[in-house]
């Protein structure tokens, strides 16, 4: 009885104070804390059934999904299976096919043995002529190069004469041609020296014609200038003489 005493006052106490001795506001306030934790827990108890619902679901879609995955492992396995038999049973085909070819390869190949030895055979043969042909045409074509060769020596020592029988009608058609240009050259010379030396003398005839009327000129000039200045000198002299005359007049 002690323990239970004990444990229904501990319930009848709220942050240490005793319900007994609360007033109506700390029972109401203590009431509205009990309702909210209530409705806490109501929530919580909601969340955790939903949750469980939830993980129950999912439970059961993963356990289809499983069965349905090992439905499809089952027909893979057995597609598997059924190809892999195919598969021998064309592998076993084929094999077949490549024996049978390979037969028919032996005999296309001695066949085509025997047709190329006979091919080589006749084309040795035709070599064979055709490089005596050969031989026969290299022949011909070096005599035929040799006359050649002889005619073209032949044909270039012609052209040398004949270039040098040019060469020399042109040397002498050369030294004819510059004996008359020289000679014109001379006689343009000597015509231009004689009209320059022409010229040059009316030049000096001109030049002297024109010294000599300057020197006339200025004797003339200067002959005129000696009279004036000699008449201003007799002016002076017959002026002083007079001056003279006058003075000596007043000093007697």
């Amino acid at each position: 009885m002690g323990p239970k005493k004990a444990k229904g006052k501990a319930m009848d106490t709220v942050d240490g104070v005793d319900t007994a001795k609360m007033n109506r506001e700390q029972l109401e306030i203590y009431a509205h804390k009990i309702l909210e934790e209530m409705e806490r827990e109501r929530e919580e108890r909601n969340f955790f059934q939903l949750e469980r619902d939830k993980l129950r679901t999912f439970w059961e879609i993963s356990r289809h999904q499983l069965d349905e995955a090992r439905a499809v492992v089952r027909n893979k396995e057995r597609e598997k299976e059924e190809l892999q038999e195919k598969h021998d049973e064309e592998m076993k085909l084929y094999k077949q096919k490549v024996k049978h070819l390979m037969y028919e390869h032996q005999t296309n190949l001695s066949e085509t043995k025997a047709d190329h030895l006979v091919a080589l055979k006749l084309a040795q043969d035709d070599h064979i002529s055709q490089e005596n042909e050969l031989i026969r045409d290299k022949k011909e074509l070096k005599k035929a190069q040799r006359e050649q060769e002889v005619a073209r020596l032949n044909e270039m020592h012609e052209l040398k004469l004949h270039h040098a029988e040019e060469i020399n009608n042109i040397m002498k058609k050369f030294e004819s041609e510059a004996i008359e240009l020289e000679q014109k050259y001379e006689q343009k010379l000597t015509n231009q020296y004689e009209s320059l030396m022409l010229k040059h003398q009316m030049e000096i005839t001109e030049i002297e014609e024109r010294k000599n009327l300057q020197i006339s000129t200025l004797i003339k000039n200067h002959e005129t200038a000696f009279t004036d200045m000699k008449n201003y000198y007799n002016d002076i002299t017959l002026n002083n003489l007079s001056l003279i005359q006058s003075i000596k007049v007043r000093m007697d």
